[in-house]
Parts: structure tokens; sequence; C-alpha cells
């Protein structure tokens, strides 16, 4: 069972990371050129929203379930680099990504002009893209 939930986390990430950078490049060209807000961006937002709170609720299932806390102190894990950055920097950063993906979309809607709204939604999901691609475990990605 867990093992689905692995491949399900890991296969996921490349469909957030893929609508995050579509709503960011989106949000950042239509800013940029000063075009108008459009029902299409709307969504785009949206789905990038509901895909990243799906993989943050499957990453914190993971993190509950997984053994290292049965087996390791929270001492050792933290001398140990690769366990520190899978247990403790890649959760932080990616809950905080998710925080800022919410954010930015709850601003976005209280925004009166489509300059606003892009701006709002570039911003913070420019950092969060950033938040993520730091944190992504490259090594294990392909």
């Amino acid at each position: 069972m867990m093992e689905t939930v692995k491949v399900l986390h890991h296969y996921w990430a490349y469909l957030v990371l893929l609508v995050l950078v579509l709503a960011t490049f989106n949000a950042v060209i239509k800013t940029i050129g000063k075009k108008e807000y459009e029902p299409k961006d709307f969504r785009i937002s949206l789905f990038t929203l509901i895909v990243s709170h799906i993989q943050l609720l499957i990453g914190i299932v993971l993190w509950f379930t997984a053994d290292y806390f049965s087996e390791l102190s929270m001492g050792e894990i933290m001398k140990n680099s690769v366990l520190r950055s899978n247990v403790v920097e890649h959760p932080v950063a990616m809950i905080l990504a998710v925080v800022l993906i919410t954010i930015g979309y709850s601003k976005h809607k209280k925004q009166l002009s489509s300059a606003g709204k892009l701006k709002k939604i570039a911003i913070f999901y420019s950092i969060a893209l950033l938040l993520v691609c730091a944190k992504i475990p490259w090594d294990k990605v392909f």
C-alpha cells in the first residue's frame, strides 16, 4: 500500500511541476505583456492550487508513515545530510511552496484589475516554483 503512495507521490510531482511552470509563465508573460486576465487564467491557477494541495496531502501521508522516526532519533536524522533533506528540508520547503500558492491564489481573487490579478499570481507562484525547484530531489526524479 505505501509503495503505491510513494509511486503516486513521485509521479504526481511531475504534474505539479508542469502546471506550476505553466501557471507561473502564463502569469509572468501576461503581466509583462499587459494582457487581460481571462477565465482560462483563473482555471490554470485554480488547477495549480488543487494539484499542489493533493501532492501536499500525499506527502503528509508519506511523512507520517515513514520509518525514519521509529529507527532513528531526530539528532541522528539531522546529522545525516540526505536524511535531513528528505525528512526536514524537503517537507518544509514544499509546505511553504503550497502556502505561497494558496496566498497568491487568494490575493489574486481580491484584485479588481487584470494587471493586479496576474501580478499576484506571477509573484507568489514564481517564489513557490523557486522553492519547489530548489528542494526537489533531482537525483530521484528520473
